[in-house]
């Protein structure tokens, strides 16, 4: 039996829809209706050329004369399960500590990695609710959480499942990468091809096993791991059906993105120090490069990624948080986007885009990140006179409503009227 009804429409604003068929750098279209049915778009385009009276064609009708309306934003890279924070660190940084030497001493990540081992499930739990909820409240409806700060294998699949069940609290849709290759633990100190053996024989398919996580990460540099360990892992992952992602070239130009691209990973993320030929590798493999400004700010990087480079490859540019407590304690993906813009050069186009189209072609998500028939309701509704506004202003939220899967959060909710 064919439905007479669509669940709602959003009425009279202006849609962002990222859409490249869509003429226009953000694929505006003004005076707009959207229709939402069974957690799905089923319609949109100009109000005036909707097939009929609103209050007619759905059971909620929601005005939004004056507002825009983009892609639910994404995050396509956070490490938000962690106990403890890393203030400490990060005063000592700013009294002259170098990053790099105190990691090979046992503190940054080893530091968390002690933190989030002895911290309990509701403890982490909590922490990763509070973090998620601040995404939400900045328009984000899809999240990418790491491991990576237990490194064992009960542990890490221990943050996984913490990461699922804070996203439903938090109402935001996670999306699980096992990150076992982030740092040595100290058990395995003097063996290391045995902890990369156990990354790859038994946790990559763990967390495959009931879809915990989607891909796996692993952090090359010269203080974690080099090329060779990460492909024996990357081919565990292979077999397992999951994708893959690369910490590259951040502290070192140690071969990170070249990695990437001959591995065709879904993305390479930092690239601070990625040379040309990096880059070339990305463009063949059809990674995604993820800018993570929040890092570059907080460890006062001085050396930014080649921008230009990738845009003359044609290497599609994503931006994230890094949210983690050691280089990017950001909470604000918004930010992000901003920062992009100020430190990186980013046109406010390239950066939205950024956070949503190419932030899900990252997380092999094809049915989010732009507003088209037949995707995923993800929706941002926003309270600005032109989308350059979610980037221009630092701190603060225009954001109106929030739609996950069709459903708007009821901590971010506009007026509505019933259908007639």
């Amino acid at each position: 039996m064919t439905r007479s009804r669509w669940d709602c429409i959003w009425l009279g604003g202006t849609l962002a829809t990222f859409d490249p068929s869509v003429p226009g750098p953000m694929g505006e279209v003004t005076d707009a209706a959207l229709a939402i049915d069974e957690g799905r778009i089923v319609w949109l385009g100009r109000s005036a050329d909707l097939p009929g009276a609103p209050e007619e064609l759905a059971t909620v009708v929601r005005p939004a004369h004056g507002l825009w309306i983009t892609p639910g934003l994404i995050d396509c890279h956070t490490h938000v399960v962690h106990g403890g924070d890393r203030i400490g660190e990060w005063v000592a940084r700013l009294e002259g500590r170098d990053y790099d030497d105190i990691a090979r001493e046992g503190g940054g990540i080893m530091d968390t990695v002690r933190r989030t081992r002895a911290a309990g499930d509701a403890e982490l739990q909590a922490g990763a609710v509070a973090r998620l909820t601040d995404l939400a409240r900045d328009g984000v409806t899809t999240v990418e959480v790491k491991s990576g700060y237990d490194l064992t294998t009960a542990g890490e699949l221990r943050m996984l499942d913490i990461a699922h069940a804070a996203g439903r609290q938090a109402k935001v849709e996670v999306q699980g990468t096992l990150l076992g290759l982030h740092a040595l633990p100290p058990e395995f100190s003097g063996r290391r091809d045995d902890y990369v053996d156990l990354v790859a024989r038994e946790m990559v398919p763990a967390a495959a096993e009931g879809h915990r996580a989607r891909q796996v990460d692993a952090f090359v540099e010269d203080f974690a791991f080099g090329a060779e360990e990460c492909e024996r892992v990357f081919r565990a992952a292979r077999k397992a059906g999951l994708g893959l992602r690369v910490h590259a070239d951040q502290r070192s130009a140690c071969g990170g993105a070249a990695l990437a691209g001959r591995w065709a990973a879904a993305s390479a993320d930092h690239l601070e120090r990625t040379d040309r030929e990096g880059v070339r590798a990305l463009a063949r493999g059809g990674s995604v490069a993820v800018l993570l400004p929040g890092a570059y700010l907080t460890l006062r990087d001085d050396q930014p990624p080649p921008i230009q480079a990738f845009r003359d490859e044609g290497v599609p540019l994503a931006v994230a948080t890094d949210l983690n407590p050691g280089s990017s304690p950001l909470r604000s993906v918004r930010t992000a986007g901003s920062l992009a813009c100020s430190l990186f050069g980013l046109h406010p186009a390239e950066a939205l885009a950024g956070m949503t189209r190419e932030a899900a072609r990252v997380l092999d998500l094809p049915d989010r990140g732009r507003l088209a028939v037949g995707l995923r309701a993800d929706l941002a509704v926003w309270e600005v006179d032109r989308p350059e506004e979610l980037l221009y202003w630092i701190g603060g939220s225009p954001l109106r409503a929030r739609v996950v899967g069709g459903d708007i959060d009821d901590g971010h909710s506009l007026p509505s009227s019933a259908g007639g």
